[in-house]
């Protein structure tokens, strides 16, 4: 067994592992990469680029129709697949690997696992960590112990964005983030679509006006929506058959489960150091774990808050800490900036009318159309979508949900707000151009009575 040394060795090369180990390896630190698959992780390869390559022309077609004077002959497939295939680079990873480089860490191949205080096994190496290990091994599909369901061969996030063709029918299971946003995605590309969500709304953490404007839109894309129901059991004889609580059933070609993520701890090694595996890796707000001052956790390793920009985020804080910097996360968990990629989009950061009162905060809304102003007569022309702020008793901004053709553009000027507890009186200062949709913040600070 080879033995080598370095100040920090990071395991998982995801996003956020890539950008704790090039923010360590630019301050001069000796840093060890370790990653058994892609350089660029999940959000690369299998979530969120390629989904977004695959929302993105239905979109536009969506769009045209909405403006006078331009025609479209619709969706040529293959070509649309092709450009999914170009987003991910063919599940090639030889791209990402020069920015590393060029910060000097070493990408180490292979699955690494803890093997005791602060030594990191890969294969028939050990990698000793003269400061910090850092856990960024990100998440994978949650599959529910449903009769029948691993027999059936599903289909998790990766074999739904990166599918060859378009199934001629598939049944999703879970209407969060994941389930709507594949729903409308293969619908928009000829699959027919039925998904069943458990619960009586979709995407339902959100505002309910955006879980109803998403379920009228994936209606009207020809989803057949399931709610209230579960999975009771599967059956695959060709087609998967979906039997529901209700007495009724679903069936496709292809079944897809979207009813979550676990943290990808299992077989780490977390035993090695008295942590139980398959869990998240506590941590505090310097991502440093409570019982082990060298071990660190970014991303959804710690389940504090599974979004690629968080975890990236979380990256940045835990190299600072490492480096020495007295720093901690300001913006973390369920209240972080998110955004939906269906259409109409949604945006939104902070808190959602009800979880501001379940919070015991003294809130009222403010709600606008997000097409009532002159800069929707360009983008978003007679779409539908709402606008609200929270603001509490004080006047300060504490969340805000857009709803709406291209809105996730709008959400950094709410996240800015309600990180830095902007209050409304100093909106009234804020001009938005003319014409501009972002006028919808002139029309909200108009509502208030200010």
């Amino acid at each position: 067994m080879a033995e080598r040394s370095f100040d920090v060795v990071v395991i998982g090369a995801g996003p956020a592992g890539e950008v704790a180990a090039g923010r360590l390896g630019e301050a001069g630190l000796e840093v060890a990469l370790v990653e058994e698959h892609l350089v660029g992780g999940e959000c690369s390869y299998y979530a969120c680029m390629p989904s977004k390559a695959l929302l993105r022309p239905g979109q536009l077609l969506t769009e045209i129709g909405r403006v006078p004077g331009i025609r479209a002959e619709g969706l040529d497939v293959a070509a649309v697949l092709a450009r999914r295939d170009e987003v991910i680079h063919d599940l090639d990873d030889s791209v990402q690997l020069p920015w590393l480089e060029e910060r000097s860490v070493t990408v180490v191949r292979g699955r690494g696992r803890l093997d005791g205080e602060k030594r990191v096994r890969v294969g028939d190496d050990a990698l000793v960590a003269r400061r910090a290990v850092v856990v960024a091994t990100g998440s994978g599909a949650a599959m529910p112990p449903i009769p029948g369901l691993k027999e059936a061969r599903p289909w998790g996030n990766r074999e739904a964005t990166t599918a060859k063709e378009p199934p001629e029918s598939l049944v999703i299971l879970g209407g969060g983030v994941v389930g709507v946003e594949l729903a409308q995605a293969w619908a928009s590309l000829g699959t027919r679509v039925s998904l069943v969500e458990g619960l009586s709304r979709l995407i339902s953490r959100e505002e309910p006006f955006a879980c109803e404007q998403v379920g009228v839109a994936l209606r009207e894309a020809g989803v057949d929506l399931r709610m209230g129901t579960r999975a009771a059991s599967v059956s695959r004889n060709g087609n998967v058959t979906v039997e529901l609580e209700d007495g009724t059933n679903a069936s496709g070609a292809e079944l897809l489960v979207a009813v979550g993520r676990r943290p990808a701890t299992e077989g780490l090694g977390l035993e090695t150091v008295g942590l139980e595996p398959g869990k998240s890796v506590d941590v505090g707000k310097n991502l440093r774990s409570e019982t082990h001052e060298w071990l660190y956790a970014i991303g959804d390793a710690n389940g504090r808050a599974l979004l690629t920009h968080m975890g990236k985020y979380q990256a940045r804080i835990a190299a600072d800490v490492i480096l020495g910097k007295d720093v901690s996360l300001v913006s973390d968990g369920p209240l972080s900036p998110r955004v939906i990629f269906t259409d109409p989009q949604v945006a939104a950061v902070g808190h959602t009318l009800a979880s501001a009162e379940e919070a015991g905060l003294k809130v009222r809304a403010l709600d606008v159309e997000t097409g009532a102003n002159a800069g929707a007569s360009f983008i978003g022309r007679n779409a539908p979508g709402t606008s609200r702020l929270v603001v509490d008793d004080a006047g300060v901004i504490v969340g805000a949900t857009f709803t709406g053709v291209e809105v996730a553009e709008s959400l950094h000027a709410a996240t800015i707000a309600v990180v830095c507890e902007l209050r409304l009186e100093q909106l009234v200062h804020a001009v938005p151009c003319f014409p501009t949709r972002s006028e919808l913040w002139l029309k909200l600070v108009e509502t208030s009575g200010l």
